[in-house]
């Protein structure tokens, strides 16, 4: 009953240490935590960098997540792939690393918490403009929120404010309803069927990030607004909003 409990209050909710108007909640202990782990690895994977065959086991699983994130990327970019590595790559170890601790007694992924969420993708909305307008000069990207004419400026402002909401709830969604259905499972069923329900959801985290870093590249690529790879960056948008 007592994980249930724990599962009915939001982790922002719950106060670790507060003085004054500053406060330390689960959230953001464990939003530290994860962001200690991942400069730990970090580390590790590139104090003894080399070139050569032979090369540690740390380096070659960053090898590997580099070149899947660049690949991902250079399908929607053609060019410059290199440049948003950084940003999305980020996003997704972030966002995978809080998933998968989730098997870890007692820790609460920071995903679940709407207020991580909403600073990851007020991180995207940012970004966007910042690579549109980088790549392609401020009166080309404002020019975009008046195609084809003046009228529908507005409707690409909701847009924009729209898909930020977007990756904000569909995130927190997908991992705080995996929590809650956990808390009540096992106080029902407190033996096989939750750990079922946890390797499924480990496999979820993982996606759900998948999903996080595609659609902020999604949304950057488009802010590129290159002819030539528009109507492959909306093709890549509509498959991945179906998952």
């Amino acid at each position: 009953m007592e994980i249930v409990s724990l599962n009915q209050i939001s982790p922002d909710q719950v106060i670790i240490w507060s003085w004054g108007f500053i406060t330390l909640n689960v959230t953001i202990l464990y939003t530290w935590l994860v962001m200690a782990i991942l400069l730990v690895i970090s580390w590790l994977a590139t104090r003894n960098l080399s070139s050569e065959m032979n090369v540690s086991r740390w380096q070659h699983f960053l090898e590997v997540i580099i070149s899947v994130v660049r690949g991902e990327i250079s399908e929607m970019t053609k060019k410059g792939a290199d440049n948003y590595v950084p940003l999305i790559g980020t996003l997704f170890l972030f966002i995978c690393t809080s998933n998968v601790l989730v098997i870890v007694p007692g820790f609460v992924a920071p995903t679940s918490s709407i207020t991580t969420t909403a600073s990851l993708a007020l991180c995207v909305f940012i970004a966007v403009p910042y690579y549109g307008i980088s790549r392609n000069g401020l009166f080309h990207y404002l020019k975009e929120y008046f195609q084809p004419n003046f009228i529908f400026f507005p409707f690409h402002v909701m847009g924009e404010l729209s898909r930020t909401l977007a990756l904000t709830v569909r995130l927190f969604g997908n991992i705080m309803s995996h929590e809650k259905v956990i808390g009540i499972l096992l106080a029902v069923t407190p033996l096989l069927f939750p750990v079922v329900m946890q390797a499924l959801g480990l496999l979820i985290g993982v996606i759900q990030a998948y999903i996080f870093a595609i659609l902020s590249m999604v949304y950057i690529a488009s802010a590129l607004a290159e002819d030539e790879h528009h109507a492959h960056v909306e093709v890549k948008q509509q498959s991945v909003t179906t998952v």
